[in-house]
């Protein structure tokens, strides 16, 4: 395959005509897909509104038309529902789904094991997007970047594109994305390709939305810059601007706001916080206040999955819900308290990248519902797991081995970790996009404008398609 001709291709199937600094992308990745050289990774870093959505749809058509094996994989399931949308439909899919198969046999300390899968593709280009959100470990001591990379170059001249934007939030614990690390792949045998877009393509020009990304990733550049230079002076403070598709909103004014946007689409807005303690604030007052629900979990209420799922067998057609994941109470059965928790049985919705969703019975944890905290505590945990594996406990007359086997689907064990998904911080919301976005900007003080609020705001502001609602913006960041 002539690198040439396929990069003409790649250019061809854009919506636009591409500026020099994506014709260079472009030939970068058209030689990084057709050398024989297949233990290379190639990494994207592609800022707000510079086009790599674009550029990533245009090699998939062009991969395709080729015959060439193409998959697509994003870190979360609202990622890889955005993922397929903009890569013109083409199916997209979890890493964890497509990268690990269940051990039927396997114990892990009461978990549902899973195991690397076999990649049976050969030549195959596997596309990652939002990349920066892989992270080098999980609550199970998982590492996903390792196994992705273990799993894709297993495959017979298989290669990675990893597709990320570095101004975003790196995974949580970490100062830096390690998947968007070229030392951190190099250390993993890889040689590493790598480009950066940077220029905002002209069909982006008018966003306000975009402006203000813009406006953010260079203050940011600035502060990182006068900070290595050893400045210091007072460091820059991006100023926010108000446009058609950005608007500044008082207190007072978001039920209104909020009930339109919920009038619209209720799935399709998202109000984004800085704390697990406001977004409780927040889902307990849209609740109440706008959405007028007064028992604690109702019919077509949206809640987030607070803790990676892994199913001991498939539910539903489902075997994983990662972390991040939305979904719908399709209906609620009935509740409990068990264990000094309190659990509801409850039939969930959940999308699907492409097709109808897919709804399952399953027990959820009504205590990390409305939480101020990340999850329960571990004197929880020890209380349900004694409760559970105790001599009083429901697998007491059986051998040690075979209560660990029962706990492996024990419904309470296994119950899924939910929080209400009306408002979330911007780790949960990292990887998604809605139509509207609401950024909670109240009571920050001045002394906490610094390069971590700047690098979360960015990445909040980059969720939002259509219009981004700024509540209560401190005075120092408008103009």
């Amino acid at each position: 395959m002539d690198d040439k001709e396929f990069a003409a291709e790649v250019l061809l199937a854009l919506p636009y005509r591409a500026n020099d600094q994506q014709v260079a992308v472009v030939a970068a990745m058209a030689r990084f897909c057709t050398t024989a050289d297949t233990d290379r990774v190639f990494i994207l870093n592609g800022y707000a509104g510079t086009g790599k959505t674009s550029l990533t749809g245009a090699l998939v058509k062009t991969l395709a038309a080729r015959k060439r094996p193409v998959m697509l994989l994003a870190p979360t399931g609202r990622a890889a529902k955005v993922f397929s949308a903009n890569s013109g439909g083409f199916p997209a899919y979890t890493i964890h789904r497509k990268i690990y198969r269940h051990d039927p046999n396997g114990i892990t300390n009461g978990w549902g094991t899973r195991m690397p899968a076999d990649n049976k593709l050969r030549d195959a280009v596997f596309i990652v997007d939002e990349a920066s959100m892989i992270g080098t470990g999980d609550e199970k001591g998982d590492n996903l970047l390792d196994d992705l990379i273990t799993y894709v170059y297993s495959g017979d001249g298989c290669r990675l594109i990893l597709i990320g934007d570095t101004a975003q939030l790196p995974p949580v614990g970490a100062d830096r994305s390690p998947a968007m690390n070229p030392d951190v792949l190099r250390r993993l045998g890889l040689k590493v390709t790598q480009a950066t877009l940077t220029e905002t393509a002209r069909q982006a020009a008018d966003s306000g939305i975009l402006f203000n990304a813009t406006r953010l990733r260079r203050t940011m550049a600035a502060i990182t810059r006068r900070q290595s230079e050893g400045s210091k002076g007072d460091m820059p403070v991006p100023k926010l601007r108000a446009a058609d598709d950005v608007v500044i909103v008082a207190a007072e004014d978001l039920p209104e706001l909020l009930t339109a946007s919920y009038s619209r689409d209720i799935s399709d807005t998202i109000v984004i916080t800085l704390s697990n303690r406001r977004a409780a604030a927040y889902n307990a007052a849209i609740r109440s206040e706008v959405l007028y629900r007064e028992e604690e979990l109702m019919r077509d209420d949206m809640l987030i999955v607070s803790r990676n799922h892994y199913f001991s067998k498939k539910t539903g057609g489902v075997e994983f819900i990662a972390n991040g994941d939305i979904l719908t109470v399709a209906a609620v059965y009935g509740s409990e308290t068990r264990y000094g928790l309190r659990f509801a049985d409850v039939r969930l919705s959940l999308p699907q990248a492409q097709g109808d969703p897919i709804e399952f019975d399953i027990k959820i944890l009504l205590d990390s519902l409305g939480s101020p905290e990340a999850g329960i505590s571990q004197e929880a945990w020890n209380a349900l797991y004694y409760g559970l594996m105790g001599d009083d406990g429901p697998y007491a007359d059986r051998p040690v081995d075979a209560r660990l086997r029962a706990l492996r689907t024990d419904p309470y064990w296994t119950a899924l970790h939910v929080k209400y998904a009306y408002a979330v911080t911007c780790h949960k919301a990292q990887g998604g996009q809605w139509g509207d976005v609401y950024v909670d900007l109240s009571y920050i003080p001045e002394d906490a404008l610094n390069l971590s609020l700047y690098r979360w705001l960015y990445t909040a502001v980059t969720r939002a398609r259509h219009c981004l609602y700024l509540i209560s913006p401190p005075a120092a960041m408008l103009n």
